[in-house]
């Protein structure tokens, strides 16, 4: 148990109270001698509960001893009766005071505890909210961006070019989907691997003779693109369709060296 969960446990206003058992004031008493924190924790709730406890025992002057002897018509010099009460009763309103007060400051304790663990609750309740109202917004915007696309596949105007790997990564794999009256292309490029740091893919437009390269742009988010599908504009009159891997930023021409993907587009 930490020093802060032990103040909090509620046992040093049960020491105070004179609640606790011969063995377990014993303890407490140890730890206020190791701990500064726990002894002045202690001298707080004293403190308090002295405040408290003003509030309920009789302070009016007229409970005074003059006041009283005066009433009785002493002097210092005539002799006094004295009679001995074993059980004051007195004391009781003082005892009842401070067991009132104690109570009272554990309640409080309790209730500012019970409070800070509300708010807790209240906070985090409202931060899944938020983040709930944020994934359901992105699963809509996902959802309509996916039925787009399903639209765009299934479309018998959009011309499909495959696009295979090269020397330089056989197993890579591209497609691409032309839309000639909007003059832009949809790029699957799920089969690409993910480019090493400070390179990326550059999508080019091809005519064939004599080859004439036309860069379409370069994949700058390809790492953090899900769906690594990509709406590039083409107003060329592409025979085929390359990618290649490129210093950042892109390159004048391809490096042929890296190219990764390359398709024709069918003439059928």
């Amino acid at each position: 148990m930490t020093k802060k969960e032990y103040i909090e446990s509620g046992v040093l206003e049960l020491y105070i109270a004179g609640a606790l058992s011969e063995k377990e004031s014993q303890e407490v008493y140890e730890m206020m001698q190791k701990h500064p924190e726990i002894l002045q924790e202690v001298l707080d709730i004293e403190t308090s509960i002295v405040k408290l406890t003003a509030a309920v025992v009789p302070n009016n002057s007229k409970y005074t001893f003059e006041h009283l002897k005066s009433k009785l018509n002493l002097s210092d010099n005539k002799e006094v009766k004295v009679i001995d009460i074993n059980k004051p009763k007195s004391n009781w309103f003082r005892y009842t005071g401070w067991a009132a007060s104690i109570f009272l400051t554990a309640g409080l304790l309790w209730f500012i505890n019970e409070n800070s663990k509300l708010k807790s609750q209240v906070e985090i309740a409202q931060d899944n909210k938020q983040l709930l109202e944020q994934q359901i917004e992105e699963a809509k915007g996902n959802l309509e961006e996916t039925e787009k696309l399903v639209a765009i596949f299934r479309d018998r105007d959009i011309v499909e070019i495959p696009l295979g790997g090269q020397a330089i990564s056989p197993e890579s794999y591209a497609k691409v989907y032309w839309d000639k009256k909007t003059k832009s292309i949809y790029l699957d490029a799920q089969g690409l691997p993910e480019p090493p740091k400070g390179k990326v893919y550059q999508v080019w437009s091809l005519k064939l003779d004599p080859l004439t390269p036309t860069s379409l742009g370069t994949i700058d988010d390809f790492i953090s693109d899900d769906n690594k599908i990509f709406n590039i504009a083409n107003i060329n009159d592409s025979e085929a369709f390359g990618i290649t891997l490129e210093p950042a930023g892109g390159s004048e021409s391809p490096t042929l060296e890296q190219l990764y993907t390359l398709g024709a587009v069918s003439t059928s």
